[in-house]
């Protein structure tokens, strides 16, 4: 098969959608892989790594494209990129497209593209390639409001996170307990902050305390524990995931109100439309906003500020799945991996997902009445 990588243009996408391994694995098994120029370069990878392992490298994104039978990338399409996609060709990248633009998936359909999202693809109950980015996220969260709660930027409530003798830590509040909260929470505990984390499923807060520590505190979600959470926070993460949809807006604008002046939100829950009324989509080079005298982070992309980690990451995970496809057909890939299956979100012409369906009053249709096609 022939594979692409293109060089990311979305929102200081940093990066890369294989690191050499992965580029090597694919050539090793008889598959051509295209990589445009300088694609790796924010990952610290050079041209001349992957033309080591056999890569070709090109020159512009348009023969990428053009070349390729699958393109391989991370970040959300952009319109422009919708447009470079050829007829019947394989998207394998985060979509988000329940939360995107509608012009988007209309230029998947008419194109008859097969689009494939990591966020939802699943083995054993769990969403693997989403995982590793959001391991990657939880930690960041805690990073970048650390930043944010220090006196280096205005309007902020010069705290140390872990405290010292005498003087209290500061209070972070994780709503979600999934991936992204639960290490969100570790790397809290870890600075010695005082950690709160609220979900509405028990076993996941269970699970915090019995991994990370007795000493968290952990609480029943619900609007009035939700509004109190805000009201106390110096810290507030939003961690809250639903699979191919938007993300409600569970920390209400009255509730931002409510908070100290200088706190700040890290709300992760961007990717898909955030769990907090008041976030907006932010970037890396501006990240921060500031609303009701609260601070809000809100990067769509967090790990790609740490672009070197994130790539060999998602090429650990992602991997198998490009090995799969390129080694046995699309198809047969489909067919024989239930869970690869599950992150398919259009093919042949109609959307198989139906949350992505419902959303944008398209016809949906279920996979498997067209996968052998």
């Amino acid at each position: 098969m022939r594979i692409g990588i293109p060089k990311e243009s979305h929102q200081e996408e940093k990066r890369i959608a294989l690191a050499p391994a992965g580029v090597d694995a694919l050539v090793k098994s008889g598959h051509t892989v295209f990589i445009e120029t300088g694609a790796g370069a924010d990952s610290h990878f050079t041209d001349e790594e992957f033309r080591n392992v056999g890569a070709n490298i090109v020159y512009n994104v348009e023969e990428v494209y053009q070349r390729s039978e699958m393109i391989v990338k991370v970040a959300p399409l952009t319109e422009e990129e919708a447009d470079m996609l050829q007829e019947e060709q394989t998207i394998f990248s985060f979509l988000y497209l329940a939360v995107g633009k509608k012009n988007i998936i209309e230029k998947l359909l008419k194109k008859k593209i097969t689009a494939i999202a990591y966020e939802l693809i699943e083995k054993d109950d769990q969403l693997p390639i989403l995982q590793s980015m959001s391991e990657i996220a939880g930690q960041l969260a805690i990073q970048m409001g650390e930043r944010f709660l220090g006196s280096d930027f205005p309007n902020s409530r010069g705290i140390l996170m872990g405290g010292i003798a005498g003087v209290a830590p500061a209070a972070v509040v994780i709503l979600g307990a999934g991936v992204v909260g639960f290490h969100a929470a570790q790397a809290a505990h870890a600075r010695g902050a005082h950690v709160i984390v609220l979900d509405k499923d028990l076993r996941r807060l269970k699970r915090i305390k019995n991994d990370i520590s007795q000493n968290i505190t952990t609480v029943a979600a619900n609007p009035y524990t939700i509004a109190r959470g805000a009201k106390f926070a110096d810290l507030l993460i939003g961690a809250v995931q639903i699979k191919a949809e938007k993300t409600p807006n569970l920390v209400t604008e009255a509730m931002v109100k409510t908070m100290k002046k200088g706190a700040v939100v890290v709300d992760v829950s961007i990717d898909q439309g955030g769990c907090v009324e008041t976030s907006r989509p932010t970037s890396i080079s501006d990240p921060v906003f500031i609303l009701h005298n609260v601070i809000h982070y809100c990067v769509p992309n967090m790990p790609a500020l740490v672009s070197r980690t994130a790539s060999y990451g998602l090429t650990n995970v992602s991997l198998e799945y490009i090995l799969e496809i390129a080694d046995n057909g699309l198809s047969r890939a489909l067919l024989g991996n239930n869970g690869l299956a599950k992150g398919v979100c259009t093919f042949s012409g109609f959307c198989s997902n139906e949350s992505i369906a419902e959303a944008f009053n398209i016809e949906y249709r279920r996979l498997h009445l067209f996968s052998t096609n």
